[in-house]
């Protein structure tokens, strides 16, 4: 049974109800929050009860929070960023009474705060993989009220079939695929929200059965820690380049590469061109402009430079990122004669940021810049090759994430694409994406 969250929270002291409402007003404003639901359970459940011992200037921020990290450092669980937890609630769609599978559970938060949304006739069941990360999660939802919560300590992968069917089915770790457990236990007028990956970019997508397929309702930006377990997503495809650690490709696909020429490419001449628009360097690395690329040229793979490799300058500067293992990395096209990288103009030093406040508003990656091309080798139809595909990016209106629509099919379903569609092959589906008609028909033209 629940007690009444309400009470207890206006029992905190001032500065944390203070704190979490300028919070939650936030993301109502920034139109985040946009049910009364979704807001009554971030209004009505303290956050602070899920991170004991964090500063609560920081638990009310809005941003992601370590919950464990392994032995280099490298994060492997968190309490999500508010912004991503109230977009993905509500993708989800919840209803009084639902019956909700979450597979991540980390400290528990999100875990309530669906608990919150479908009340006591809705039953919630909550996966996590790691035994610490469980028993804590467990204390920290009595803590809250919420004892109601099923936890289990076990492999987000194989779903929990023994409380199957779900109405919904959300995970808040990065999935390569859609596994099979988690679409047979979804109920026929189900819903499954998960950050998928898209060719070396996560996005937040929102399915529904239609028939023999999902339909995607929804999809935006996200980053989040990976999969672990029997289906963890595999790092990308790296292969060193040069002599010396610390430079390498992120090969989207398993493709044939001669390192030493990419090398020879990247340390011999070069020239640079403005591609004419300005962007942001999330654009580039993950989102709108980096999503277009990657799924309309296979070629379009990433080049990245760790630790002292950095200084030494062969990498284009576009963002590094200031962690334990410092990295820099530029989206590139590589072909056999050459290859083309995107970076900033030319006379602008590489900007690094943390990866707790990398991609804030007010961080170097979120600032816009005018974009270039550098061209490696004298082939110039590569970098125009780039060029127009960054065209028709910007004559499609720079189409963003929810422009993007996606059907899966299972693995074995014989698929015929029409021109304007793109065919993304999987371990157990397949993924048909297309844009708008608009964006699709001008990417064409």
């Amino acid at each position: 049974m629940n007690i009444d969250v309400q009470n207890e929270s206006n029992s905190d002291p001032p500065d944390t109800v203070a704190l979490n409402r300028a919070l939650i007003d936030d993301l109502k404003q920034k139109d985040l929050i946009k049910t009364p639901r979704v807001e009554a359970a971030f209004r009505e459940i303290p956050r602070h009860l899920f991170l004991p011992g964090v500063p609560l200037e920081e638990v009310y921020s809005d941003r992601a929070i370590s919950a464990k990290q392994d032995s280099e450092g490298k994060w492997i669980s968190s309490s999500s960023q508010p912004t991503i937890m109230a977009i993905m609630l509500e993708q989800l769609g919840l209803e009084p009474g639902h019956k909700v599978l979450e597979i991540g559970t980390g400290p528990g938060y999100n875990a309530a705060l669906i608990a919150h949304i479908v009340g006591e006739t809705g039953q919630v069941v909550t996966v996590e993989i790691e035994e610490d990360l469980a028993r804590a999660a467990r204390e920290h939802l009595v803590a809250a009220g919420f004892e109601q919560v099923q936890v289990l300590c076990a492999d987000g992968g194989y779903g929990a079939p023994d409380a199957a069917p779900f109405d919904r089915i959300i995970l808040t770790v990065g999935a390569p695929d859609i596994t099979p457990a988690w679409w047979n236990q979804l109920k026929v007028e189900g819903r499954l929200v998960l950050p998928l990956l898209l060719r070396g970019s996560m996005k937040s997508i929102a399915f529904e059965q239609a028939g023999d397929h999902l339909r995607s309702l929804s999809v935006t930006d996200c980053g989040f820690i990976p999969l672990r377990g029997d289906f963890a997503m595999t790092q990308p495809n790296r292969i060193q380049i040069g002599p010396d650690p610390g430079l390498y490709l992120e090969l989207m696909d398993k493709v044939a590469i001669d390192s030493d020429t990419v090398y020879a490419q990247l340390t011999g001449p070069s020239k640079d061109w403005t591609a004419g628009v300005d962007v942001k360097a999330w654009d580039v690395l993950g989102g709108t402009l980096w999503t277009w690329l990657a799924l309309h040229d296979p070629q379009i793979h990433r080049v990245v430079a760790e630790g002292e490799m950095i200084d030494r300058n062969i990498v284009p500067p576009l963002l590094g990122i200031d962690a334990r293992q410092k990295s820099s990395a530029t989206a590139v096209l590589i072909e056999k004669t050459g290859l083309a990288a995107l970076m900033r103009p030319p006379d602008q030093s590489l900007p690094m940021v943390t990866p707790e406040l990398g991609f804030l508003p007010d961080s170097p990656a979120n600032q816009p810049f005018s974009l270039f091309i550098r061209q490696f080798g004298p082939d110039k139809s590569i970098s125009q090759r780039l060029l127009a595909q960054i065209q028709a990016w910007r004559a499609a209106g720079s189409p963003s994430s929810e422009a993007i629509q996606v059907r899966v099919y299972r693995r074995d379903f014989d698929y015929e694409p029409s021109g304007s569609e793109v065919v993304l092959e999987k371990e157990w589906t397949k993924l048909v994406i297309q844009w708008s008609a608009a964006a699709s028909r001008l990417s064409h033209n």
